[in-house]
């Protein structure tokens, strides 16, 4: 009987845990999510495992199943937060005007809403922006930060043209005619976040204190030379280029880039 009842808890933990990283779930996990006031908008999160926190930020036009592959790797370790961003996935914002140092501000309010004095912060895309300037406008709220597929500003030299090319499609007038008004509105403004922005000085990251470590594939949409300029100028920081990587640094090459993260995060910084 006792050996019948261990493997039944055994049973349970395991399928518990199968359900828990079924990547369906992620972004619609009735369980884990949460809606949450902050700065005037219902903010939605899913939380995962405990320890230290950690915060995931997705990128621009995503939701918290980006993370698809890297929540249940973290959460063995650390309070996985991950957010759905203003006026994206199930946190809704109908103003007009969209900026990364709004969402900025809107994740270290958030921390605050959760009682949470710092976080490890993971950033994709939209989101290394939103992670780098996290670390600038309230550097107490970051313990770390990993940055991937970050630029700061949008012109050639940041971001690569072919992305506008692919973007300006979503446009098309042909496909509009199912998408509601708010639907259109939030897209294209969405759109004009990136087509107008970032705008962050280089000399801005000489501000940020914390151990960075900033990521890019060799084949990201953002130039390798650019990320190289983050890295340079943030006084505590690592670079890593993926080898044969785009964008999807976290999504393609998971399993390096999980460890890669966790042992950065994990692990004291060495300057070197």
């Amino acid at each position: 009987m006792k050996y019948h009842f261990v493997f039944s808890i055994a049973l349970l933990a395991f399928a518990l845990n199968t359900f828990s990283q079924t990547s369906f779930s992620y972004g619609n996990d009735s369980f884990a999510g949460k809606y949450y006031e902050v700065r005037g908008i219902k903010m939605y999160c899913e939380v995962y495992g405990s320890g230290m926190p950690l915060l995931m930020i997705h990128g621009n036009g995503g939701s918290i199943k980006s993370f698809k592959n890297n929540i249940a790797y973290f959460a063995q370790r650390y309070k996985v937060i991950a957010l759905d961003s203003r006026a994206q996935g199930k946190t809704i914002d109908n103003k007009d005007s969209l900026s990364f140092e709004m969402m900025a501000d809107d994740e270290a309010a958030f921390l605050d809403v959760l009682h949470i004095d710092s976080a490890y912060i993971l950033g994709w895309s939209d989101g290394g922006i939103n992670a780098l300037l996290l670390a600038i406008r309230h550097p107490g709220k970051v313990i770390k930060l990993a940055s991937t597929g970050a630029n700061l500003w949008p012109d050639s030299t940041g971001i690569s043209p072919g992305y506008w090319r692919s973007e300006k499609k979503k446009f098309d007038t042909t496909n509009t005619s199912k998408f509601t008004t708010q639907r259109v509105k939030n897209d294209w403004k969405l759109f004009l976040l990136d087509w107008l922005q970032p705008n962050i000085p280089l000399n801005s990251l000489k501000s940020i204190k914390c151990p960075s470590l900033i990521i890019g594939g060799d084949h990201d949409l953002i130039p390798v030379e650019h990320t190289v300029q983050i890295y340079k100028n943030i006084p505590n920081a690592y670079l890593w280029i993926l080898p044969n990587s785009g964008h999807g640094t976290l999504r393609d090459h998971a399993d390096d880039f999980n460890k890669q993260v966790d042992s950065f995060f994990f692990n004291p910084f060495h300057k070197r």
